[in-house]
């Protein structure tokens, strides 16, 4: 069976929850993509003038576009650029079809756009409204096309811009800006954030939320897997979501109750994410969980006030189990867990749950 050929409905979703399209309803605000949407609606407000927006790949930067959008936001026209690897000439024809202005055919050259934007954003001006280029992945646009968005921003009455802009693409964009021609394009921007990747916390929360939206209430995934997948996709949106559909994939074909660490491994080796990792941090936290259950369990409360137990740093519910070396677990060949290991992993996961 393969995600394509999977329905959620039938094990009590109501659609895919770890779907990689930009869906706003799915939308997580962390800290860092709340401050990322409040830049861009900054940018469309009376104030706005040049905004950038950079992060990562698969980061969420154009859900957040997406959810900009939904909006509907009253006396606000936007001109929304998702593929901006084009001419200068092609470009401005973009932002005419966008904003719905009507230009001669052929286009003879660009001061026939150019004159057409103008007596577009006058006239919306007049009516008091608001006119937004959003230009995403702009870090594929070229310098020429640049220079045009520098010059775009010169249409000004002497109070208000009459097209806001927002550059919206990956951190090549800042490399871009950095080139000494087009250094007045960078000049012009009046504000810039740079989107985060989710914490550890956030990680877990995230994945709550996205399976709470799809109609799953029940704690499917384990701690101690939710901690795995922050480590191994480093907390990017985009990387834990294919990890998530994957062991969910494997949940439904196993037919176990609960994904756990052994489950999500196999699912990161599946998705070819890397799953070797140092692990004497971990070694330690791991002895150290077992002989505090091994106390517990015979009642052997002297232990604990003979022995002093250091444990590594953020061990209170989140030993990084992640750093065990993956070979010292999984069979290289075969993928099974092998049973000694296998226990030492059930042990930890309990030690996790009960934390």
């Amino acid at each position: 069976m393969t995600v394509s050929q999977l329905d959620f409905t039938d094990f009590g979703f109501e659609a895919n929850p770890f779907a990689i399209t930009p869906d706003p309803r799915y939308l997580f605000l962390s800290a860092a993509h709340e401050e990322g949407l409040a830049h861009l609606l900054y940018g469309t407000g009376p104030n706005g003038g040049f905004v950038q927006l950079t992060g990562e790949v698969g980061i969420g930067k154009t859900l957040l576009i997406r959810t900009l959008l939904d909006q509907r936001m009253v006396g606000v026209n936007t001109a929304y650029i998702y593929n901006p690897r084009i001419s200068r000439r092609e470009f401005l024809a973009a932002i005419c079809d966008e904003l719905s202005i009507s230009y001669d055919q052929p286009i003879r050259s660009s001061k026939q756009l150019i004159d057409r934007l103008v007596h577009h954003l006058l006239r919306s001006h007049g009516k008091g409204e608001r006119t937004v280029l959003i230009v995403d992945e702009a870090q594929n646009l070229r310098p020429t096309v640049l220079e045009t968005v520098r010059l775009l921003t010169n249409l000004e009455t002497s109070r208000h811009k009459l097209l806001r802009i927002i550059l919206v693409g990956q951190p090549e964009l800042n490399q871009l800006l950095m080139r000494k021609e087009l250094r007045q394009v960078a000049q012009r921007i009046t504000a810039r954030y740079h989107l985060m990747p989710l914490g550890r916390h956030e990680t877990a929360a995230y994945i709550r939320h996205r399976m709470r939206t799809a109609g799953m209430t029940e704690g499917v995934f384990k701690p101690s897997s939710l901690w795995l997948v922050h480590h191994l996709t480093h907390g990017v949106p985009r990387l834990i979501n294919a990890l998530c559909e994957r062991a969910l994939l494997g949940l439904f074909v196993t037919g176990e109750q609960r994904i756990g660490m052994k489950l999500m491994w196999k699912a990161a080796r599946e998705v070819n994410y890397p799953v070797t990792f140092p692990g004497k941090l971990l070694m330690r936290g791991v002895f150290a969980s077992l002989l505090i259950a091994a106390a517990t369990a015979l009642g052997l409360s002297a232990l604990s006030n003979s022995v002093h137990i250091k444990r590594p740093l953020e061990t209170t519910a989140s030993l990084t189990l992640m750093e065990l070396p993956v070979n010292k677990i999984v069979t290289e060949r075969t993928g099974h867990f092998d049973q000694p290991e296998n226990k030492i992993i059930n042990a930890v996961e309990n030690s996790l749950s009960a934390g």
